[in-house]
């Protein structure tokens, strides 16, 4: 199994300290740092847009694994890139063309991921498996977080770590939705190795203890 990755999910950060809080979660230990992008359309709420992945850039040199819940992606793609993305995930029911959104992604050097919101199987998926570099299980339905654990997403997921070993490619598993001590495990079992986090880590300042504890 590869090792744990935890990517602590920015939402639930204090945007008024944006910049202490990218500086605390990387020194507590984060493997990535996640960033939701919400147009208000896609999904029903409104978050952060390129500026704000470009100012926490300032702070951090960890990946940045931005996740962009937004309709018609293609648009902004190189906005994020620019402002410093190293993951560019979009949404499977976001994007026209898939394979062609994967190759843009890709040909601006950045890692490209897809995400599946819970009511998408994940045979979706089988005619990217050679071009995508992250694969993210959306374990709520997106928009807002601290939302419950969907657990019948689980047998999603080990589909899907299934399908990742019949490839023998490197491609991240990832997990979104309702993480906790309790949920980790759960999913990791079923596979995943890398654990997004928003209100669980930012939920009370001992953020290094919070992420260990996801790994646990």
């Amino acid at each position: 199994m590869n090792k744990i990755k935890i990517s602590p999910s920015l939402l639930s950060c204090d945007f008024a300290s944006l910049g202490e809080e990218v500086r605390a979660i990387s020194e507590a230990g984060a493997d990535y740092i996640h960033f939701d992008v919400m147009d208000g359309h896609f999904v029903p709420n409104i978050t952060i847009g390129a500026e704000v992945v470009k100012a926490a850039r300032k702070h951090s040199k960890l990946p940045f694994d931005v996740h962009l819940m937004i309709s018609n992606p293609d648009h902004y793609i190189e906005e994020f890139a620019r402002a410093g993305s190293d993951i560019i995930t979009v949404h499977e029911e976001a994007v026209i063309h898939l394979d062609r959104t994967l190759a843009h992604i890709k040909s601006l050097g950045k890692k490209a991921g897809v995400s599946l919101v819970p009511s998408t199987p994940e045979s979706t998926l089988e005619y990217v498996m050679d071009k995508v570099d992250l694969i993210l299980v959306m374990t709520v339905n997106p928009g807002f977080g601290g939302q419950k654990f969907i657990d019948t997403m689980l047998p999603k997921i080990r589909n899907i770590r299934a399908m990742i070993e019949k490839t023998g490619r490197q491609i991240d598993l990832q997990v979104d939705g309702g993480i906790n001590k309790d949920t980790a495990k759960l999913v990791i079992e079923a596979g995943a190795d890398v654990l997004v986090a928003g209100s669980y880590i930012f939920g009370n300042k001992n953020y290094k203890d919070n992420i260990e504890s996801l790994r646990a």
